[in-house]
């Protein structure tokens, strides 16, 4: 295995075995290389702490068989919420982000937070159990000021403005709450469970987001606003027919290519639709007026993203959200653009696709980050002696409500 230069602290040799899988004490002091003294110290603490656990023997090594060691995912659970501006998907999840219990809700997100969130808690609380609870994950779409868990002027979520989220989950379940740009989110769990390092991730619903992963990290610039695609401007012909944007500007990528922006211009047409589950079931229906508006979407979209690809150079671009089941009628014109737009050499090994990971992507991508969260070198000893007196490993079946 190769050699990773880390330090000595009890995080990083945890985030060894969240990265590689199962280990043996010869495999944690070769790859970090860290003494024998050191690595035995760091792992009966996590053995203690019930964070990792063995797994049965290894290489031998002086007539005795090392004991090999995993991380316990089931240590604890994260509950993860994902919402969007018609409907959220909460999620009980382990400590790799896998989701044990999910639900689906619809919900108007103008409703505002107070009534949204309380209906977020009502999930959250019949899907848990007797779980130990060590974090909170909450996606948004909209711009949001990490450090501070608030979501700053979000156009399609109305009273939402600085609302103190992390502050109004904190009450409640007295754990650490991450609250995320929805978009960054999914960028993270396509990113880890993919294995690629740079990549860009577009949620493209009701409104639109993307989120930069490069470099084995989020891109979220100085205050958390990297990535808002939506509200550049489009790439257009004439100015004098730039068509209003709900952030309060002209021109926007949004205001042609959002979901709300398509339901504008098919209700023009006469056709009946409420929302984007309506542009898809026209598009799949072949609908010429719709298929025509989306794909034109497309072609807006890969005007915009075509910029960032002759910027980033990504690996892959990954299409999520509910208007991306408009399947290649979207994609097509994405594609079209890009490839029009940026040189052979960025787009050489570039894939395009849409997301593989289904529709919990968000909540996997939220929990993930929460463990990032708690159990980084700043925070790990703050959780564990929060939960020193908790039952290591309520499992999967405590989630279930049988543990």
């Amino acid at each position: 295995m190769k050699t990773q230069v880390i330090s000595s602290h009890i995080s990083d040799v945890l985030a060894l075995f969240r990265e590689h899988g199962e280990l043996s004490r010869t495999d944690v002091i070769e790859i970090s290389g860290l003494s024998r003294s050191t690595v035995n110290q760091r792992l009966t603490s996590l053995h203690e702490a019930g964070l990792i656990t063995p797994v049965g023997g290894g290489e031998s090594t002086g007539g005795r068989p090392s004991s090999r060691f995993a991380f316990a995912l089931d240590r604890a659970v994260i509950l993860a919420a994902d919402i969007g501006a018609s409907g959220f998907t909460v999620a009980v999840c382990d400590l790799a982000g896998t989701p044990l219990r999910e639900a689906n809700r619809t919900v108007n997100v103008w409703e505002g937070p107070e009534r949204v969130l309380q209906d977020v808690v009502d999930c959250f609380e019949e899907l848990r159990g007797t779980a130990i609870v060590w974090g909170v994950g909450v996606g948004v779409p909209g711009p949001v000021e990490f450090k501070a868990g608030r979501v700053v002027n979000p156009p399609i979520m109305t009273g939402w403005d600085r609302f103190d989220i992390a502050g109004w989950f904190g009450s409640r379940y007295r754990v650490p709450v991450v609250v995320e740009n929805d978009a960054n989110a999914r960028a993270v769990a396509e990113a880890r469970l993919s294995g690629s390092d740079n990549l860009i991730s577009l949620k493209l619903g009701t409104g639109i987001g993307s989120g930069l992963f490069f470099n084995g990290q989020i891109v979220r610039g100085n205050d958390g606003a990297a990535g808002d695609i939506g509200h550049t401007r489009a790439v257009l012909g004439d100015e004098a027919s730039l068509l209003p944007c709900q952030c309060g500007n002209v021109g926007c990528v949004e205001a042609y290519a959002g979901g709300w922006a398509l339901t504008r211009d098919l209700l023009a047409l006469d056709m009946e639709v409420a929302g984007v589950a309506d542009i898809v079931r026209l598009v799949r229906q072949g609908n010429i007026d719709a298929s025509r508006l989306v794909r034109q979407a497309g072609r807006v979209l890969g005007d915009a993203v075509a910029d960032l690809v002759s910027i980033l150079n990504p690996a892959q671009i990954v299409i999520s959200g509910q208007l991306a089941e408009c399947e290649e009628v979207l994609l097509s014109g994405i594609r079209e653009r890009i490839y029009q737009r940026t040189s052979p050499l960025a787009t050489r090994n570039l894939r395009l696709h849409t997301s593989d990971l289904g529709e919990f992507v968000g909540v996997t991508g939220l929990a993930l980050i929460t463990v990032d969260r708690i159990l980084d070198t700043d925070s790990i000893d703050a959780t564990l002696s929060s939960h020193a007196g908790d039952v290591p490993s309520p499992g999967a079946a405590a989630v279930a409500g049988l543990g």
